[in-house]
């Protein structure tokens, strides 16, 4: 097996970032780096996504794991690999959400190919984190208007 890995922090809570995350899987890009996802079937363990990297060809991933707020993974099947993309997400203290997206290899020859595949695939990782934080901290800021403006809005 061979695996990598890029982790960012936000401020946001894991629910805001859990949303943006479903939603980006389920057919909504979070910016104009986003991959495309075509979900089909409910967002559930087991339903296949139609992934499209930004210039690449298609490619068919299954939902392998699922716990809201916490880990969503799919795999992918490669020729005699398997690539499973997996987000992690983490509670923090201060209300805060630590994410880390993980790409592991495995397979007939995964720690051969691995170091040369790998990074090619997890290239985007650090731009599609930053896009998928703004994401949930734009839900964040959303939400504060609207409880702002509801508030006024009772006087």
């Amino acid at each position: 097996m061979w695996t990598t890995q890029h982790s960012a922090g936000t401020g946001a809570p894991a629910s805001a970032v859990w949303s943006a995350l479903r939603d980006l899987h389920s057919g909504t890009p979070l910016g104009p780096a986003s991959d495309r996802f075509e979900l089909h079937g409910p967002f559930a363990v087991g339903t296949t996504v139609t992934v499209t990297p930004q210039g690449q060809d298609s490619m068919t991933s299954e939902i392998v794991e699922l716990d809201p707020e916490r880990v969503y993974a799919d795999r992918t099947a490669f020729g005699g690999l398997a690539l499973t993309f997996r987000h992690t997400l983490a509670p923090r203290a201060d209300g805060g959400t630590d994410v880390t997206h993980t790409l592991e290899i495995d397979g007939e020859d995964a720690d051969a190919v691995g170091p040369e595949l790998g990074p090619q695939i997890a290239g985007d990782f650090p731009v599609a984190m930053a896009e998928l934080l703004r994401a949930a901290e734009a839900r964040v800021a959303e939400s504060q208007a609207e409880a702002a403006e509801s508030q006024a809005a009772r006087g």
